[in-house]
């Protein structure tokens, strides 16, 4: 019996599959009508470069507006150009693709849509002509949707997307020695949901603009591991999710750990909301909102491990309004990537203007549990009904000429050896325990119902 027969007699008995086959049975309907590669010479598991025919394929697939079934086996392409109606079927973890050295792997440029599905992409570490490419690379296309693939071996990034809309979903992409894993620049409605990422050299998830804008990409539910900085830098490179210049961007529920720096980094992003991530062993400052941005909410998130836990900061840049609640942040570290500047390491929370810090736990923070504000850099800052265990300073706060009005109130605080609340001109502490009262009062601070023990 050929194939087409066996598909044929197998979609025609679906209706009487039970209901564990389902999901095999929507898999195989999704081939019908689709060219086998087979049927017109490509053969799997040979040393050849077999693009030309795939491009042909591909090419009359697109015309058709039919998908390419790529079977079993491994196969040799590169400068594979994806036509204007791109699916590319196949079995995950079985149909591979493995470039063959010249210029890039696989690209699009203006594609009406393109779909991958089930593919492993294998860069064999060979270096593209293309600085910002990746095994695929993908622009100006409204509809991208790449999903249960598999990226390993890439010189540069494993995805890279311009100005593109779609999904990534349910992606596994290991060793990207380039900018990152993915690089998304000027998305026009893009999900990035459920990918495993491990093991890259500069980056996970990029979502950049070339300039400030509406980027509103979600990132979601991903699993991201092991991300370095050998690129160097002092958190350009090394963060697991990296927003810059993107606004209203949501990273949701992601599970991201032993990053170089940060495990979310979201830089001149406005509109940013961080919530319900769990962060481990962070190289640098666990979360971070900088430079030039305006609303920012960070919640809800787990952090153990890092330097900073929460840093909002910049104010000198325009950086401010924020939301920071009820984060839970632990076992952090004096000890960073490079020697530390300004406020150093060790603090749980870190914020300058227009933002509430409320309902957080802090736990072990090495310096202090809250910093507001630095030098002048205050304004508009409420820290209330949050916990601070074990700090030798529970909460610092300036006092420097010039600062802003601050609200420290209803929070407990345990343990600080070197005062509960204290006041700062940038790192000098210049006052007593202001928890306990003060013979100098601040009159842009109010320090009121805070439980010191």
């Amino acid at each position: 019996m050929n194939r087409r027969s066996f598909m044929g007699t197998l979609l025609a008995t679906a209706a009487s599959v039970p209901a564990y086959a389902a999901q095999s049975s929507t898999q195989f309907a999704g081939l019908r009508g689709s060219l086998d590669v087979s049927d017109f010479g490509v053969r799997p598991d040979v040393f050849d470069d077999q693009s030309k025919l795939l491009q042909s394929i591909l090419n009359r697939a697109s015309k058709e507006n039919k998908p390419v079934f790529l079977p079993s086996g491994t196969y040799v392409v590169s400068r594979l150009e994806l036509p204007a109606r791109t699916r590319l079927l196949g079995t995950r973890g079985a149909s591979r693709i493995v470039y063959g050295r010249g210029g890039t792997m696989m690209s699009a440029t203006g594609p009406e849509l393109v779909h991958i599905e089930g593919i492993a992409f294998d860069g064999a570490n060979q270096s593209f002509d293309d600085t910002f490419g990746g095994l695929l690379h993908i622009r100006a296309c409204p509809n991208v949707v790449i999903e249960k693939c598999d990226f390993t071996g890439s010189s540069g990034t494993a995805i890279t997307l311009d100005t593109c809309g779609g999904r990534l979903d349910r992606n596994k992409i290991s060793g990207a020695a380039g900018l990152a894993a993915v690089y998304s620049v000027n998305a026009t409605g893009l999900a990035i949901t459920n990918n495993v990422v491990s093991d890259c050299s500069n980056g996970g998830l990029l979502v950049h603009r070339w300039e400030i804008g509406e980027d509103n990409t979600i990132v979601s539910g991903n699993r991201i591991s092991r991300i370095s900085a050998r690129g160097g830098g002092t958190g350009q490179r090394g963060n697991g999710i990296n927003l810059f210049r993107t606004n209203g961007v949501i990273v949701s529920n992601n599970h991201i750990s032993d990053c170089a720096f940060s495990a979310v980094r979201a830089n001149s992003a406005s509109n940013a909301q961080i919530l319900g991530n769990t962060c481990l062993r962070s190289g640098e400052t666990a979360l971070y909102a900088e430079f030039q941005f305006e609303g920012s909410i960070i919640s809800n998130n787990i952090v153990d491990g890092g330097t900073i836990g929460i840093s909002i900061t910049n104010f000198n840049e325009g950086g401010r309004l924020a939301i920071c609640s009820n984060n839970l942040i632990r076992n952090l570290s004096k000890k960073g990537p490079y020697p530390a500047e300004f406020a150093g390491f060790g603090i749980g929370i870190s914020v300058e203007a227009d933002t509430t810090v409320t309902g957080n736990v802090i736990e072990g923070a090495p310096e202090y549990g809250i910093g507001m504000g630095w030098g002048p850099y205050l304004r508009n800052i409420i820290a209330a009904n949050n916990i601070i265990r074990k700090s030798p300073k529970g909460i610092v706060v300036s006092v420097v000429k010039g600062s802003g009005a601050a609200s420290i109130t209803g929070n407990t605080i345990e343990g600080a050896s070197r005062g509960s609340i204290v006041g700062h001109e940038w790192t000098k502490a210049v006052t007593k325990d202001l928890a306990l009262g003060s013979r100098k009062p601040f009159p842009h601070l109010t320090v009121e119902r805070n439980i010191v023990s």
